[in-house]
């Protein structure tokens, strides 16, 4: 089954709205929220993967755009350089997924790709920009 990871971003002014509801009801799509933060009356992120026969997910988006929704696909994968990286371990402090860890004995920076859920915090952080995400 056709998959995407998508970032979501909701204007505040439907951020109540039933929208992920309705991808499941109206275009018989699953979806696996990996990362969210929705406020009410506040502008709302949310990463999400979505499976589903691929007609049925670009209708899904198109619903989603006709919503008000800002949708973007989400990176598809991550390079760190380690000759940049200085193991500062500021990255580490914000991966959700534990995906980043530094080793206990030498303090170098480790990278799980399966645990990773791409959401971007490590590239943010990272002061010498040694983390870079690929689309």
């Amino acid at each position: 089954m056709p998959s995407k990871r998508l970032v979501l971003t909701f204007p505040e002014n439907i951020v109540t709205k039933p929208i992920t509801y309705k991808l499941v009801k109206d275009f018989n799509l699953e979806f696996n929220i990996l990362r969210a933060e929705v406020t009410p009356e506040m502008e709302g992120k949310m990463l999400l993967e979505i499976k589903g026969a691929s007609e049925q997910i670009e209708k899904g988006i198109e619903y989603l755009l006709n919503e008000g929704v800002s949708v973007q696909e989400a990176s598809k994968d991550i390079t760190l350089d380690k000759e940049q990286c200085v193991h500062c371990g500021l990255c580490v402090s914000l991966c959700i997924t534990n995906a980043l860890s530094l080793d206990e004995k030498s303090y170098k920076l480790n990278f799980n790709k399966e645990k990773c859920i791409l959401c971007g915090f490590c590239q943010n952080s990272c002061p010498v920009n040694a983390i870079k995400l690929k689309m």
